[in-house]
């Protein structure tokens, strides 16, 4: 047995006006509670340093570089970071990256026990829009503030196990899962900030929305035995509802843990690693049963193309 117990810390609102030192102690206290429950492993949401600001559209630079870290540890997480090797305990969070040679990403690492930081991704699949949209019931502009990543989808070892990354919308596209699968992945974990409506078809709310995002959870660990823990931050931030709903998934697709308030809340659940053999030896044993010459349009195409008429 290889068993990871993993705590799933999902977040409460963050406030526009909340400072990372206040976000950073909510996170201590998340931990702590980890710590008492005997994990070694902890995940925190996407974006987990701040509120959701690309819901704002800002034209100032200078405003939009506030949201961003330009270095990781920095004097507001090293709390965080210190209380991590204090205890022992692993953990992956996200957070608004700025590059040195001024690059932006919306960024997940996974810092192993001793405070190294050991995995690193840039979220690839960015949703919204760039410019101010009044046909939405609010603006998503993830593709105004962020680049797509430039790291692919690569996998580490750690925890005695093998890990990858992936933020949000990137858990809706099975590539994501499939791309890390062959690698061996064994826990993939990420953050997401999901409103609990949509902007642009008011009529698909929470429900629908949370049977989305366990749908594409579930089907990714299932369809690469893999464990998948996504956590949510959630709740009213300035009047902008988002859904819970973070899970843990185990690599039959079942979800084994999953959150029941808004609020801040710990799952703590232990995932045996071992888990993860059986479907890859058997029913996606990539080697024995891949077609790749049958796959080529997935790489050579991206939108649509529809058949002839005739």
């Amino acid at each position: 047995m290889r068993v990871v117990t993993v705590a799933a810390a999902q977040m409460g609102p963050i406030q526009k006006a909340e400072g990372r030192q206040q976000v950073v102690a909510r996170m201590i206290a998340l931990m702590d509670d980890a710590s008492k429950a005997d994990a070694n492993f902890i995940v925190y949401p996407e974006l987990t340093l701040t509120t959701f600001f690309p819901r704002y559209y800002m034209e100032d630079q200078a405003e939009v570089d506030t949201w961003f870290e330009s270095e990781m540890p920095n004097a507001a997480t090293a709390p965080l970071f210190d209380k991590a090797k204090e205890y022992g305990i692993a953990m992956t969070f996200g957070y608004a990256e700025q590059t040195l040679d001024g690059h932006y990403f919306n960024t997940s690492i996974h810092v192993d026990k001793t405070g190294n930081i050991v995995g690193k991704y840039r979220k690839v699949h960015l949703p919204g829009h760039s410019e101010f949209d009044p046909d939405r019931t609010f603006q998503h502009l993830e593709k105004r503030y962020f680049e797509p990543g430039n790291l692919g989808f690569p996998v580490y070892r750690t925890l005695d196990g093998i890990f990858g990354l992936c933020i949000c919308n990137d858990r809706r596209w099975p590539e994501v899962y499939r791309s890390m699968g062959l690698q061996g992945v064994e826990m993939i974990t990420l953050g997401y900030n999901t409103p609990s409506v949509n902007s642009q078809k008011g009529t698909e709310g929470p429900e629908k929305r949370m049977f989305h995002s366990d749908l594409v959870m579930q089907s990714g660990a299932y369809q690469n035995s893999t464990w998948v823990v996504g956590v949510a931050k959630a709740g009213i931030e300035d009047d902008h509802p988002m859904f819970g709903g973070s899970v843990i998934v185990n690599p039959d697709g079942e979800i084994v843990a999953k959150a029941k308030s808004e609020e801040d809340e710990l799952l703590v659940h232990p995932c045996d690693l071992d888990d993860t053999v059986f479907g890859k030896q058997t029913i996606f044993d990539f080697a024995r049963h891949r077609r790749v010459e049958h796959y080529t349009r997935i790489t050579s195409q991206t939108g649509v193309q529809l058949p002839p008429n005739d």
